[in-house]
């Protein structure tokens, strides 16, 4: 296809990895121009010519992850490296209930993958179909069949959904791999009985089987080495790629970490094929709190960082076609540990989704051709800055007073005039510092910043950033999105999560997508 002045290469990275350590520095950013070396009204556009997209998602990440990190690792009048970038914008991320265009306000990360990657609403849990189950084609097919290079990178199982909804179309998110069954993998009717198995076999085919044999990404990184076989590294291998690490003993009736051999960043950095997979966990990689913790001959310790993985994922695109490239990027862990309500694992995480999203525009800047994008999927578990001192109502005796002294015509009903105080059963002391030891324990973690006294320590009521979750669960919320070169207006906006397909694809192709 002839592409005129907007030719694409978008990078989008998720952000869900983590970094651990209870010191922080100061980091200071210049008034006139950032860590980058482009001023502030540089935006990367040069001639307006896009040959490279680089989508970088932070999964869960909502505006108040970003606003913990900034103050965690650079101080309320610092910025991280997304937030330094020219186009600011917002994001809408409900989906629809199955069968139906009815909204369902909160997504989970297969819908909303579904959204960015295919342009159409759909059911929580479907991945490349629409609400009615009817298959669709993502960005990434559609760029791999136009001859760009492609590159899926996470931090999480590479079959995990955000990753998944770019390259493998099913009914239900778990079906994952390495084995089918009714449960994982076919939607259920309202008595309870499993749905007939569609005319589509593609729709119930395990996501490791279909990456394993689609060939629609080129650079493959990632964990969830259990959810493949040998024959899945046959079929990679008969298509050219060149496979980090063993997939397993094909004698063998089941893969275990003793058949199967993870890859290591030692691996990742000797790679040069035009077609890599490298899986660095049977599961998910390992957040970069607990990684720190390890001994040193543990095997976590040789995972490669979201920075690593995205370095090498660039380099090995940008050397393969002249066409351009795009990659997907994913910090998982944001939500995972976000979902477990771990701040400590939650900051770190998003400081090594930040320092990846650094060396995505370090690479645009260079290059002047490329589209960076950073947004998120949904918020997850209500993260939240509370105010120095105070408690939560899940710390409370009961919920807030609701008289109005002055204006009895604003009470509400049911009157609460009193009960407001600190329940000492649920509140037992920061949870990263007095009350740590109590699993019931619903206070906040507290944390200190660049903004506080040397003597200040994680833990302490004298830290100044007091973290909370609202729940376990990923909420509606608006999520932020950030971009930086040619196109990257676009982005400027508040949108709809399904307008990023169409944006991204303009970039790609410099038409509207054709349905």
């Amino acid at each position: 296809m002839q592409r005129k002045a907007f030719k694409a290469a978008m990078v989008i990275a998720l952000a869900s990895t983590m970094v651990g350590g209870a010191a922080v520095a100061a980091y200071s950013e210049p008034s006139d121009q950032n860590d980058y070396g482009y001023g502030r009204d540089d935006h990367g556009d040069r001639n307006g010519e896009i040959r490279n997209v680089i989508y970088l998602l932070g999964d869960g990440m909502g505006r108040t992850h970003v606003t913990a990190g900034r103050d965690r690792f650079y101080g309320a009048s610092g910025r991280l490296n997304m937030e330094r970038l020219p186009y600011v914008g917002q994001v809408a991320t409900f989906a629809v209930e199955k069968g139906t265009n009815k909204p369902a306000l909160v997504t989970d990360s297969a819908s909303s993958a579904t959204a960015w990657s295919s342009g159409v609403k759909t059911y929580n849990a479907a991945l490349g179909v629409d609400a009615y189950e009817k298959r669709v084609a993502t960005l990434m097919e559609q760029a791999k069949a136009a001859g760009f290079a492609t590159g899926n990178v996470s931090t999480a199982e590479i079959t995990d959904a955000t990753p998944a909804g770019e390259f493998s179309h099913v009914l239900l998110r778990g079906c994952q791999g390495p084995s089918y069954s009714d449960a994982a993998c076919l939607p259920k009717n309202a008595d309870g009985t499993f749905e007939a198995k569609p005319a589509d076999s593609t729709l119930i085919t395990p996501v490791a089987e279909q990456i394993a044999r689609n060939g629609t990404a080129d650079v493959i990184l990632g964990g969830g080495l259990a959810r493949f076989e040998p024959d899945d590294q046959k079929a990679l291998e008969a298509q050219g790629y060149q496979v980090l690490g063993s997939f397993g003993d094909a004698a063998l009736p089941a893969q275990s970490a003793a058949s199967q051999k993870v890859a290591t960043k030692a691996d990742l950095d000797a790679a040069k094929g035009k077609k890599v997979v490298g899986l660095f966990n049977r599961g998910n990689l390992t957040v970069e709190a607990a990684k720190a913790g390890l001994p040193a001959g543990a095997p976590e310790k040789s995972e490669p960082t979201l920075s690593d993985m995205t370095t090498k994922a660039i380099d090995l695109l940008s050397k393969k076609n002249k066409k351009g490239f795009f990659l997907q990027i994913e910090g998982a862990q944001i939500d995972k540990r976000s979902h477990a309500n771990d701040a400590t694992q939650t900051l770190g995480e998003i400081k090594a989704f930040d320092d990846a999203v650094a060396k995505a525009v370090d690479f645009a800047k260079k290059d002047g051709h490329t589209l960076v994008i950073v947004t998120a999927d949904h918020e997850c578990a209500g993260f939240n800055i509370i105010e120095k001192g105070t408690f939560t109502n899940a710390e409370a005796a009961a919920p807030p007073t609701n008289a109005d002294a002055g204006n009895p015509a604003n009470n509400s009903s049911p009157a609460r005039t009193s009960g407001n105080v600190k329940d000492a059963l649920r509140s037992t002391g920061p949870v990263n510092g007095a009350g740590s030891k109590d699993p019931k324990n619903f206070a906040p973690a507290t944390f200190r910043t660049p903004d506080d006294a040397a003597d200040v320590k994680d833990g302490s009521p004298e830290a100044s950033l007091w973290l909370t979750y609202l729940s376990g669960n990923h909420t509606g919320a608006d999520v932020p999105i950030f971009a930086y070169g040619p196109g990257g207006q676009r982005f400027a906006a508040s949108q709809d999560n399904t307008e990023l397909y169409g944006k991204v694809y303009r970039a790609l192709f410099n038409r509207a997508p054709q349905r």
